[in-house]
């Protein structure tokens, strides 16, 4: 079955606008774009975006499936069980379908569980994003993430651990490079894993054809994380020059995932003392570092953290005004949860309007890359497409 999108714009994912351009869609892939001229003769069914913008569905690079976005979800996540959490992964992912967000990295599970949706949705048994999974944090004892994550101590038990999350099915290794706000007794300040210990888990990934994340607040562990070849560095909270030098230097991704602090802050009542005063102390350097990166023109992708506290599955897109207004231009926000997301997990089937990809589109009002609330407000979506098929939205 054919499909043509026309009458408005098209963003392609690489920061380019084709105005009054077509996008041809055949069974579940792109099979043409062109000028809307070049389809008159078409006789399938004709989509209008008039007034709006096609582009590709939205990357988002980090989530948490199986958390729940309450005050504590780690408490709320103890008592449940393994079939209520996988149960609630799947639910959370396909609210982020019906989001815009049609690709998602999810950077943290519970014990394997989003690794069955994960494989449900990726053989397109349900309707949801393409899922990539790092499976555990790495963590050392005590460190952040440490309540679900894969502790491991020294060079060889890192290795190990890395081992066994390759060994389990991940697409990509999560090393803890620094303390976070959500772990009680830790400073997201200090660097968690020597310089060794980063540069010996994500060799080791990298030699099985994984990609690596770190979660990086502080100035010494983003530094660890960079100089062992990290691929891209999360939060990246407490950067400067240097970090900013070395990043660049080494070609390294930053995930600002700048919803986190956000909704905490704005939820100061209901989430634990201790999270709420490290947050108020980090999130002025979060965006000051965040608008640094971009002023640079260091490589980004987006990222939410949805899952943490208040930090809700569906909101996703939103994450682009608030890149925008850290100082992102909108034509950059737009490539981060594009084309750049999708190189950082490569996923070259993705992430584009592009002939021979993957009809994962979403189609919104107005022009998002002179005004980003086109995309990042879900109430100015007009559909969202996965594989081809209309999964939110409407295409009347």
């Amino acid at each position: 079955m054919a499909m043509l999108l026309s009458g408005g714009s098209v963003f392609d994912g690489d920061g380019n606008v084709l105005a009054d351009h077509g996008v041809l869609i055949e069974d579940d892939r792109i099979t043409r774009v062109a000028p809307a001229s070049e389809f008159s003769d078409f006789k399938g069914q004709r989509v209008d975006t008039s007034g709006g913008t096609v582009l590709p569905g939205l990357f988002d690079c980090h989530v948490h499936l199986c958390m729940t976005a309450s005050g504590d979800t780690g408490a709320d996540m103890a008592k449940m069980s393994d079939a209520a959490i996988t149960m609630l992964a799947l639910q959370n992912a396909q609210t982020i379908l019906r989001g815009g967000v049609t690709s998602v990295r999810d950077c943290g599970g519970k014990d394997y569980l989003e690794f069955a949706v994960r494989d449900a949705l990726n053989a397109r048994k349900f309707m949801g994003p393409t899922i990539h999974a790092v499976g555990k944090m790495i963590c050392m004892t005590g460190g952040h993430g440490n309540r679900i994550g894969r502790i491991a101590d020294g060079v060889q038990e890192v290795v190990k651990a890395v081992r066994e999350q390759i060994h389990a099915g991940c697409d990509c290794i999560k090393i803890m490079a620094t303390g976070g706000v959500g772990t009680p007794g830790v400073n997201p300040e200090d660097a968690h894993y020597t310089a060794e210990e980063m540069a010996s888990g994500i060799h080791e990934a990298h030699r099985f054809h994984k990609h690596t994340a770190s979660h990086a607040q502080g100035r010494d562990g983003i530094l660890n994380a960079v100089r062992g070849g990290i691929d891209s560095i999360e939060h990246g909270i407490f950067m400067d020059d240097r970090c900013v030098s070395e990043m660049k230097e080494n070609g390294t991704w930053l995930v600002p995932t700048l919803a986190a602090p956000r909704h905490i802050l704005e939820n100061g009542d209901a989430v634990p003392d201790y999270v709420i005063q490290k947050t108020t102390r980090v999130s002025k350097h979060h965006l000051a570092s965040i608008k640094m990166y971009a002023e640079a023109g260091g490589k980004m992708a987006m990222g939410t953290d949805t899952g943490t506290p208040f930090n809700v599955h569906g909101t996703n897109a939103m994450e682009l005004a608030y890149m925008v207004e850290a100082g992102v231009a909108p034509l950059v926000a737009l490539q981060a949860a594009t084309g750049n997301a999708a190189d950082l997990v490569r996923d070259p089937e993705r992430g584009r309007i592009k002939e021979g990809l993957y009809a994962d589109i979403l189609i919104v009002n107005g022009d998002p890359t002179s005004d980003i609330n086109m995309v990042a407000d879900k109430s100015n979506h007009r559909a969202v497409l996965k594989y081809g098929e209309l999964a939110a939205g409407s295409l009347g």
